[in-house]
């Protein structure tokens, strides 16, 4: 199934549909401010294993992201930051950029990389954010790029291109036009602040 929303003015109507489905135990295609994304409840672990499958890696060795729908609902998930990351954080989101930060206990030992991080997004999209709005928690995210896959980027990019691979084995596709080729930018802020990969997001944020 593919459904089309705009990104200013998503349906509410479609929002409710798409957000019942991932409260149900689905799997939903998302468009965010870059790639598409798998998405599904951080509350049910079957979807995250059935996105870990799609993606070719098992559970344990995934590294998932949290879309979260601002960065109050994303502090609630990650540990006490200090003034410094925290001005970061609010310069860069809603934005694409991924920012690696130490788990809270709020968030479940399953999506928690082995050093007990996590990574955050908060999109630059009006979809992914009204749909996890309407959740009530954060998804579970990572690209829709399969592991060690090299093709060209408009296949990631273009949602019809996408439906064609996936429409069979996720939920929902959600059409949101066609998406960035880019990235996100990842920071890693657990120890500091490092870049991983600069991507879409500019690195050298102005103070």
């Amino acid at each position: 199934m593919i459904v089309k929303l705009y990104n200013g003015n998503p349906n509410v109507r479609d929002v409710r549909h798409i957000a019942d489905i991932l409260k149900n135990g689905g799997v939903a295609i998302l468009p965010t401010d870059t790639l598409y994304c798998f998405a599904c409840s951080m509350e049910h672990k079957k979807a995250a294993e059935a996105i870990a499958q799609l993606k070719g890696f098992k559970l344990k060795q995934a590294k998932y992201s949290m879309l979260c729908a601002s960065l109050s609902q994303a502090s609630e998930y990650v540990r006490a930051m200090d003034k410094d990351t925290f001005a970061l954080l609010k310069q860069c989101l809603p934005g694409p950029y991924t920012f690696i930060m130490e788990a809270s206990g709020s968030t479940p030992r399953n999506y928690q990389n082995a050093n007990k991080t996590i990574g955050i997004r908060v999109p630059e999209n009006d979809i992914a954010r009204a749909i996890i709005e309407e959740v009530g928690t954060p998804l579970i995210c990572t690209s829709v790029r399969p592991l060690g896959e090299e093709d060209e980027p408009e296949n990631y990019c273009d949602p019809e291109l996408i439906h064609d691979r996936f429409g069979t084995r996720v939920d929902v596709v959600v059409d949101g036009g066609i998406a960035d080729p880019d990235p996100s930018t990842v920071i890693d802020c657990s120890n500091g602040i490092v870049l991983v990969r600069l991507g879409k997001g500019a690195f050298e944020i102005e103070n």
